[in-house]
Order: C-alpha cells, then structure tokens, then sequence
C-alpha cells in the first residue's frame, strides 16, 4: 500500500476518519446473534449461532462487510440506507430476514448496531488518536450512516470526535459526494492540501480525492485487531520533517 505524498510544506494538520471498518468494527457476528436471541428467549446451539451469524453477514449486516448481492427488490431500500434511522433499520432488517430463521432475530440482531457495546475498537485506534492529540492534530469523522453515532462515540470516550461528527443522514449528502467532504472540512476548520482521510473503502472514502484531500484506505479488520492506523503518524510525521 502507498503512502500519500504531501508537497513541500504542506503539514497535516487535521486527519478525518470513516467509522465502521476505520476506527470500530461491530463486535462479531457469532456474539450479535448469541445476545439477540437471548433477549428473545430464543435457545440456539453454538452451531446454530455460527450458522445464521454467517448467512447474516452474507446477506447484510450493518457495518459489516457490502453484502454479496442484494435483491432486486430490496435494491431501493438498501442504497437509501444511510439518509436516516427509519431506512438504515428497515433495509438491514429486511437484508437479514432473507436469512430462514427465528421470528424477530433479524430485527434484534439489527438492534445490536445501535449500542456502545454493539461495537469494537481496533487495538491501535487510541494510541493513534491519542499521538495525534500529542501533535496538535485536530481529528474528525465523516461517515455514511444512517443514525447518530455520537452517543456510541461518547461512550467510548471519543467526545472531540463526536463534536467533530459530519453524517450523512443529517446532510442528506453520501461519500463519495465531495459535498459531504466539504461540510467535514469545515467542521474541523481545515483546508484539503492540509487534510488527511482515511477510510476502509476506495469507491466511497475515496471521493475525498476529488477536492484534492489526501487519502489512505486500509481495508476493513477483524473486530478488535490491529488495524495498521500506525501509517496515519507516518503520514503525518512525514509532513513535518521527522523520520517515519
């Protein structure tokens, strides 16, 4: 992978994460559809759990990896996810309801996605965070979703970078549109020559190319792994004269 190159005197001086794939994972499918069925009463064998955590997952899971195919009929649904709470909850319900299974899983498990403990840090994203703190670099979150993600921020201790959150139910404006990119610039008073994005997927976290911010794209990890977010110091280290 290759790092981005800034000219000549060109410091970063603000760093724009995604969310789910980028600093967070969910936690892991097996766990999200242990819990779930346990709110319901549902008893289900460990291979059972593992079974339908994988067909869901398949099929779509929020946060997760892009489903293999969506339905034609959900095809709608699903590309209107992240404008807002109500079509994020009904097209992933819906994706997961395909999936044969126990009455009201799908919507439980989909649940899960809404709490602080629904989700995972990787193993570097607070010591990346917290560097960046120590080099005066203003951190910030652009993301496509379709609810708030600031109190999962806030429980996980992440107030600045939910103070500095641009959603895209909110603008009603999704990655890859530079629009969306723009409003994050402004929330963290930042140019783009001075900007970095980072991002798990180059269609959409990409997009921010387009208005001429740097980008890095590391590919999504498993819940809770390292992620190699060590390369955003490296980037930023990079721009201020100081050995990577």
């Amino acid at each position: 992978m290759s790092r981005p190159d800034f000219e000549s005197g060109e410091q970063v001086q603000a760093v724009l994460f995604d969310f789910a794939g980028t600093l967070f994972a969910p936690e892991h499918a097996e766990r999200q559809v242990a819990l779930a069925s346990g709110e319901l009463g549902i008893a289900l064998t460990a291979d059972e759990q593992c079974s339908l955590a994988a067909q869901f997952l398949q099929a779509g899971m929020p946060g997760g990896p892009y489903p293999h195919l969506v339905p034609e009929g959900l095809r709608a649904a699903y590309e209107q996810r992240d404008l807002g709470p109500d079509a994020h909850r009904a097209a992933y319900v819906a994706l997961m309801s395909t999936v044969p299974g126990p009455e009201g899983l799908a919507a439980a498990v989909y649940e899960r996605i809404r709490l602080a403990d629904g989700w995972i840090a990787y193993s570097d994203t607070y010591t990346t965070l917290d560097a960046l703190s120590e080099l005066d670099v203003t951190v910030g979150l652009v993301s496509n979703v379709g609810f708030d993600i600031r109190p999962i921020l806030r429980a996980n201790g992440l107030d600045e970078l939910a103070l500095h959150a641009t959603l895209s139910f909110e603008h009603n404006v999704e990655k890859p549109a530079p629009e969306i990119f723009q409003r994050a610039l402004s929330s963290v008073n930042a140019e783009p020559a001075h900007t970095l994005m980072v991002g798990d997927h180059p269609l959409t976290d990409g997009g921010a190319a387009a208005l001429g911010i740097q980008t890095l794209i590391l590919p999504m990890s498993a819940p809770g792994r390292e992620h190699g977010l060590h390369r955003v110091l490296e980037v930023v280290k990079s721009t201020r004269g100081r050995a990577s």
